[in-house]
């Protein structure tokens, strides 16, 4: 058989795959990389198109819209309570952070806060702040990979899977748990729930602990990290940062205590902000360390919920998680309403526009951290070394179902 030719066409990669860039426009000595889609430190279908000056990075162009699944306009077709699955694709691995913010916009609009029972308030703290955890684990662990340390992330896996299998344990669902209802929630604890958690916070301390001293003290992962990516809190500002990588360039701005919804309020908690600890204020190790310090912070809030949950908030055969629900979704006027809260990734909002007498929204708008805190990446990057950019982007912890929506 003869052998197969094949043709090649210089525009071919232009004309499936859009750049900033073009080759003949750079200088000598510059040349573009493409960093992803399908490469696993993207953290996602990601791609980003480098500009290189031998190893130092001359820009930085993310390229998004792989992921992409009409989020919003699925919002546009749906009454407010058949909306929640989709939420939960949005950032994957904080789903019932994702919910809990949605569903207290939708009450807000129904004129439902202040009705629903403390025990469904606490257990949507308690599961929020378990699935908190569940994504620092994820977002440690993974940075771990993307400098070269596996061993943090086996363990991170594995202290993870305990908080998955209690979620699973509550809801029937390891990731994508549709758990948090409007008025209420899907169904109360399990029997032996608080108890079997209450043995989780007691074993996650150490370990804790233990992480401290193989990853944020290990000589290698400073070196990698301390002084590199350092974001400046005016930048950060002006960009739109928020959550860890924000806290982490010094400003303690936390929804939970800043805006005090549901019972966040009722609960001690401190916000880590970071110091300059290794290296530079704001640094790749400064934000690793805050999400570090924040997984601390939630077990204290876990441990305050489950104390309220066994101790006057306990179960009752009366009690009905889905007393307030309500039957009829439908707004009684035409509004406009911004509702937001904290994320393990930063400040997650929906804006909302009603009309009257309908249970479906005219417009929903996701405000996703995510999306946000990317955008941020090539001020990071530039005059960095190649080998540095993707230290840079793990450090911002990124997923990608949130950025395309």
């Amino acid at each position: 058989m003869p052998a197969i030719q094949y043709e090649y066409h210089p525009g071919h990669l232009a004309a499936s795959e859009p750049t900033k860039y073009h080759p003949d426009q750079l200088p000598p000595g510059q040349m573009i990389i493409n960093l992803g889609p399908q490469h696993p430190s993207t953290h996602g279908v990601l791609r980003l198109e480098v500009v290189t000056d031998g190893e130092l990075i001359v820009d930085v162009v993310p390229h998004l819209g792989y992921l992409h699944r009409c989020f919003e306009k699925h919002a546009e077709a749906l009454p407010y309570n058949q909306i929640i699955p989709f939420v939960d694709r949005m950032d994957y691995v904080a789903a019932m952070n994702n919910e809990h913010v949605f569903v207290m916009g939708v009450e807000k609009l129904l004129g439902l806060t202040g009705q629903i029972s403390r025990r469904v308030e606490y257990i949507r703290v308690l599961v929020a702040e378990l699935n908190r955890l569940a994504s620092h684990f994820v977002a440690i662990g993974t940075y771990a990979v993307d400098i070269g340390a596996t061993t943090p992330f086996l363990w991170l896996m594995r202290d993870r899977e305990h908080l998955l299998r209690l979620l699973e344990w509550a809801c029937g669902a390891r990731m994508l748990y549709n758990y948090i209802w409007v008025g209420g929630l899907y169904y109360d604890l399990p029997v032996g729930f608080e108890e079997r958690c209450q043995d989780l916070v007691r074993y996650l301390g150490p370990k804790l602990d233990e992480l401290d001293k193989l990853l944020l003290e290990n000589p290698i992962f400073v070196q990698r990290t301390a002084h590199v990516g350092a974001l400046p809190l005016e930048l950060a500002l002006n960009y739109g940062v928020t959550g860890p990588m924000l806290r982490a360039s010094g400003l303690a701005l936390d929804l939970r205590r800043t805006d005090g919804y549901s019972v966040y309020p009722e609960l001690e908690f401190d916000i880590p902000v970071g110091q300059g600890g290794k290296g530079t204020l704001g640094d790749c190790w400064d934000r690793t360390w805050v999400r570090a310090q924040e997984c601390r912070q939630s077990l204290r809030i876990v441990a305050q919920c489950l104390a309220r949950l066994t101790t006057d908030l306990k179960r009752t055969r009366e009690f009905d998680p889905q007393a307030a629900v309500p039957k009829n979704l439908r707004t009684k006027k035409a509004e406009d309403l911004y509702f937001r809260g904290e994320s393990p990734k930063g400040e997650l909002g929906f804006y909302f526009r009603t009309q009257a007498n309908s249970d479906v929204p005219f417009r929903v708008k996701a405000r996703a951290p995510s999306f946000s805190n990317l955008a941020v990446l090539p001020a990071l990057a530039r005059g960095s070394l190649l080998a540095d950019l993707i230290a840079i982007l793990g450090s911002i912890d990124i997923v990608l179902g949130e950025v395309d929506r």
